[in-house]
């Protein structure tokens, strides 16, 4: 930046201290004038109508009591400088010479016998006028004073924009040090005022930011891990298929390939989309059935082989899709890994639900691209803020999956 906004804050307050400065001191020097103007018309006009008194008692005009107004008979009796700034039609008038002299002229019909007559007062107030003589007696205090003035609002107006423009500095210095990945805490986010608001909005984004760039690394990383195992069965078997057409067990591998790709994909994308999905009150038992009613239709297995112990009504807090995608996966796995002739019980007892499925003595370990994939499972879970734990036995495989209770 070429100015900060302290600087600019700054600037704004001082241009607008000096300009109020001259525009009072302006403002003093017209009130000045004008009040030795009113004062000098008040004095022609006692003046004016002193002399109207004495020409109505004695019939003629009587030099005036002051030694700084003359009374002229006529207009043309008034003075040449006078005579050249002031026509005869005006009936006042004020004239600056450059001998020193400051007249003020006041035009006076006087009415006597039935007969008027114009007269002329002419008062020269240099002597009288204080403004002019300001500067050279007292102009270098005030100006003392004035620069003293100016410089404290200048100091007052540098300590304003600073105080003011800190928490903002602060707030920018503490945005600019911010590194991915740290915890979001700005110290100006319990100001009651609009810095305090900007703090904590500043907060909830640069956290709202973070989260989504973890999920998008999580969700490369997930990509990266989880689909390089369907690709490569795929890739393999279609390159067996140039030597030979592909047999029955050669499509089951790409059929289970795409599935797993399927699988995997749908829980990749509910895990990217975890933080935005609503939080909800779960019926866990009617989540379960659902899923074991497609687990019939999409595998050949005895439905008199599952023993179901269940409350009749199970709410849970949690997210209903991703819900139903840990249990579906992880029926998926118990069937895959215990073979269509397993026994599955799920159970629920203290906020665990346990799914168990049994293993064939000697059976030879299985191994699939997504349906083992237990990260996947625990995230899954986490995102729901529920735990899962793995039990892996000889005759049996356990997984214990610890949900979060509706309050």
């Amino acid at each position: 930046m070429s100015k900060s906004i302290r600087q600019r804050l700054f600037a704004a307050l001082a241009g607008f201290t000096v300009l109020l400065c001259l525009c009072y001191t302006g403002l003093a020097l017209v009130i000045a004038y004008v009040t030795e103007d009113m004062l000098v018309q008040r004095l022609l006009e006692r003046e004016a109508a002193a002399v109207s008194m004495r020409w109505q008692q004695h019939g003629k005009l009587m030099p005036s009591g002051s030694d700084l107004i003359t009374v002229y008979g006529s207009y043309l009796d008034l003075p040449q400088g006078v005579l050249a700034q002031v026509p005869s039609s005006a009936r006042r008038g004020e004239v600056f010479t450059t001998t020193g002299q400051h007249y003020h002229v006041l035009a006076l019909d006087l009415v006597a016998a039935g007969q008027s007559r114009r007269s002329y007062l002419l008062a020269d107030v240099a002597p009288i006028l204080v403004v002019p003589r300001l500067v050279p007696e007292v102009g270098g205090v005030v100006l003392g004073v004035a620069l003293a003035l100016i410089a404290l609002a200048l100091l007052l107006a540098y300590w304003l924009a600073r105080r003011l423009v800190l928490p903002l500095q602060r707030l920018a210095q503490e945005a600019r040090q911010l590194a991915p990945g740290s915890a979001v805490h700005f110290s100006e986010r319990d100001r009651p005022d609009e810095i305090g608001f900007l703090a904590r909005r500043l907060e909830t984004t640069f956290a709202e930011l973070q989260t989504a760039l973890q999920r998008e690394q999580a969700f490369a990383r997930d990509v990266s891990h989880e689909l390089r195992t369907p690709l490569t069965l795929m890739h393999n078997t279609l390159a067996l298929a140039d030597a030979q057409p592909l047999g029955m067990q050669e499509r089951a591998q790409l059929e289970e390939g795409v599935d797993d790709m399927r699988a995997t994909i749908e829980v990749l994308f509910a895990l990217a989309r975890a933080e935005q999905l609503p939080g909800e009150v779960v019926e866990l038992r009617g989540c379960i059935e659902q899923c074991l009613l497609r687990l019939l239709d999409e595998h050949p297995w005895d439905a008199s082989l599952l023993t179901l112990e269940l409350p009749e009504r199970l709410e849970v807090a949690g997210n209903g899709q991703l819900t139903t995608l840990l249990i579906n996966n992880c029926l998926a796995n118990a069937l895959f890994h215990g073979g269509p002739a397993c026994r599955i019980s799920i159970a629920f007892a203290q906020g665990c639900l346990s799914i168990v499925n049994t293993l064939q003595p000697g059976q030879a370990q299985r191994v699939q691209g997504f349906a083992h994939g237990q990260n996947l499972l625990l995230r899954l879970a986490q995102a729901m803020r529920w735990d899962i734990v793995f039990h892996p036995g000889a005759m049996e495989y356990r997984v214990a999956i610890m949900v979060a209770q509706q309050a």
